[in-house]
């Protein structure tokens, strides 16, 4: 199966080099110039992974990232500019997977692509339910039920909780997570791990998920 990637930039330069490097790899590009059309296409053409520009003409880059959420969790890599920090905290807080800063290499855009589409494709090797009682945790279906509704976590958010419920009681650092989560090439803002086990938190309850100062965190059954 093919692999759907939607590229919305304002640039056409940037537009033309991300393609270049993606197309040979076998991935169907589409892009889209503005974001008006970007939010259409996101919701149109369904794309697996969306690479979306902070400034955009017509709808920016965050007001698409919180229309989309309310009904995709489709993965998006946020695209910021460098002295921007508020676009990378408030676009994780919306609920973007990752983030790449402008100019950046399409090289590491690429490698980000593909440690996506990897963690996306994976698949357990067993069937695995981990029940902590109000929270199951379905590995094989990515589902999550908390006080018998199903939780709507992204892929992130799921892959952080699989990997802390899966050794309760350890205390995991922000790096071994990142590296787990989002792979070891991933060299980014590493506050992404708080931003997102905080959506966690606020969906499943703040009971099951420590802080532990200056270390990391950890999962409480």
């Amino acid at each position: 199966m093919t692999i759907k990637i939607l590229i919305v930039d304002d640039e056409p330069a940037i537009l033309q080099l991300v393609s270049a490097y993606l197309v040979p790899e076998g991935y169907e590009v589409i892009t889209a110039i503005d974001g008006v059309a970007g939010l259409r296409m996101i919701l149109s053409e369904k794309p697996d992974i969306v690479v979306l520009d902070v400034m955009l003409p017509g709808m920016d880059g965050i007001e698409i990232l919180s229309r989309i959420r309310r009904e995709s969790n489709v993965y998006v890599i946020l695209l910021t500019a460098k002295t921007e920090e508020t676009d990378k905290i408030v676009g994780l807080s919306v609920g973007a997977d990752d983030y790449v800063t402008k100019p950046f290499s399409p090289k590491e855009l690429v490698a980000r692509i593909k440690s996506a589409i990897r963690r996306l494709n994976s698949k357990p090797t067993i069937e695995e339910k981990l029940t902590f009682g109000n929270l199951q945790i379905d590995i094989s279906s990515h589902i999550v039920t908390y006080q018998e509704k199903i939780i709507d976590l992204t892929a992130i958010e799921f892959s952080l909780l699989v990997v802390l419920a899966e050794n309760p009681g350890r205390v995991y650092t922000r790096e071994q997570l990142l590296e787990k989560v989002w792979g070891a090439t991933y060299f980014g803002e590493i506050r992404v791990v708080d931003v997102h086990l905080g959506h966690v938190r606020q969906k499943i309850g703040g009971q099951y998920i420590t802080t532990v100062r200056g270390v990391g965190f950890r999962f409480e059954p």
